[in-house]
């Protein structure tokens, strides 16, 4: 009896981790993709923050080689993200008694061409975009700017992730 229940102890759990093995915790299939080309987002927004472009460019960089096994390289990748930030706006939100703004909103959007060498079905070109509440008494800039920035630019990146190799 004991015998039978090892055996079978052994076989589930052989069972199961075999079977998590087809799963990837990041949602990502990069399939036979080695390697992956950021270019650099040129920011063409009317209105433009001048460090928005490098942050972008590396924060897209940063999110596919921390979740992916893919090896950044300058040119010739097998996945490729090319585009532009095409808005930079801040707008505001609601308003008080007094007809004044009581919360702006700050939305970045950007134009993303992604190329698949290996499985070119997959290529598009798709705006992403994401904002950020703040109070209209505060002004964007320093540590304001930059939680902005972060919260905003967390969101595209994983959502075009998620486009891309998660194909949500």
């Amino acid at each position: 009896m004991k015998k039978l229940l090892y055996t079978t102890s052994i076989f589930f759990s052989l069972l199961l981790i075999t079977s998590c093995g087809i799963y990837s915790f990041t949602g990502g299939d990069t399939g036979n993709a080695k390697t992956i080309q950021v270019d650099f987002f040129r920011n063409n927004a009317p209105l433009v923050e001048p460090s928005l472009s490098q942050k972008f460019t590396q924060s897209l960089q940063d999110l596919f080689t921390r979740q992916t096994n893919l090896t950044s390289v300058k040119s010739n990748g097998d996945l490729r993200f090319e585009g532009e930030i095409t808005g930079y706006r801040i707008s505001p939100m609601s308003a008080t008694a007094q007809q004044t703004a009581a919360q702006n909103r700050l939305t970045v959007t950007v134009n993303v061409r992604y190329f698949n060498k290996l499985i070119e079905k997959d290529n598009f070109e798709k705006a992403f975009s994401f904002y950020y509440d703040f109070p209209a008494e505060k002004q964007l800039i320093g540590g304001l700017l930059d939680t902005a920035l972060n919260k905003i630019l967390e969101r595209i990146t994983q959502d075009i992730f998620n486009a891309s190799v998660a194909k949500w």
